[in-house]
């Protein structure tokens, strides 16, 4: 099954034992009514741990759904848990959190509000287009689908080619000539796992891992093609 998750980066240093601290007891609660149900809702920080330049912990949080029972359609509360983690590398601060990119998102801001106080700090870790170019190109024979943006051709926004043998047709060298490579499905040549990137950071593995084998491929190949986040203000 398929791992998904996204990299963020941060625009101000912090040592990892100082964002530690930030997350020691957040616990949030909130109250939802609906008709006679009442609902206690927790958003809460759970399984803080620092170790192997890694710190890592579980972002909770319930919200409503709705299920039919006996005639009625009625509130209930749920609970979303998604593991993330902060590490370090050329001095600059990294998240990375494993879940679909609209969840990775949010959870981002949240994150970048509770550690460093407001919103924004954290950023999407960006891949240039050469990068990602080079990152194919390592292994091209291994390209099965490619994604170019910032097409020449008027009113077209993207195109993609899908096959096991794009990379020698004279169509992927027309492309690539007029756009910018923006999403591979490919294999790294470095470890073999098969890998869906996307220029804003966004990772999927298809190889069967776990979540720790995800944040450590993530951390070894993913974060150094990154470019330094923008100075806040520029």
């Amino acid at each position: 099954m398929p791992t998904a998750g996204k990299v963020f980066v941060s625009t101000e240093f912090m040592p990892l034992s100082d964002i530690s601290v930030t997350f020691e007891g957040f616990r949030v609660e909130d109250s939802y009514e609906e008709g006679e149900v009442n609902l206690d809702l927790v958003t809460e920080v759970a399984n803080v741990s620092l170790e192997d330049e890694f710190l890592t912990g579980l972002y909770s949080y319930d919200y409503v759904v709705h299920n039919y029972h006996r005639g009625k359609v009625l509130p209930s509360p749920a609970t979303k848990e998604v593991l993330f983690a902060f590490t370090v590398l050329e001095e600059r601060v990294y998240l990375t959190v494993v879940d679909k990119k609209a969840i990775a998102n949010r959870l981002a801001n949240r994150l970048s509000e509770i550690a460093f106080g407001e919103m924004g700090v954290i950023v999407e870790a960006r891949i240039l287009p050469e990068t990602l170019k080079e990152f194919h190109l390592a292994n091209p024979e291994s390209t099965r689908v490619i994604f170019f943006e910032n097409m020449d051709i008027p009113n077209i926004n993207k195109l993609s080619l899908y096959g096991p043998d794009i990379v020698g047709t004279s169509l992927f060298k027309e492309y690539d000539a007029m756009g910018d490579p923006w999403y591979v499905l490919t294999k790294s040549k470095r470890h073999g796992h098969t890998v869906g990137l996307v220029r804003d950071g966004s990772v999927t593995l298809f190889n069967s891992v776990d979540q720790g084998q995800y944040l450590q491929y993530v951390k070894e190949e993913i974060l150094p093609m990154t470019q330094p986040p923008r100075s806040r203000g520029d």
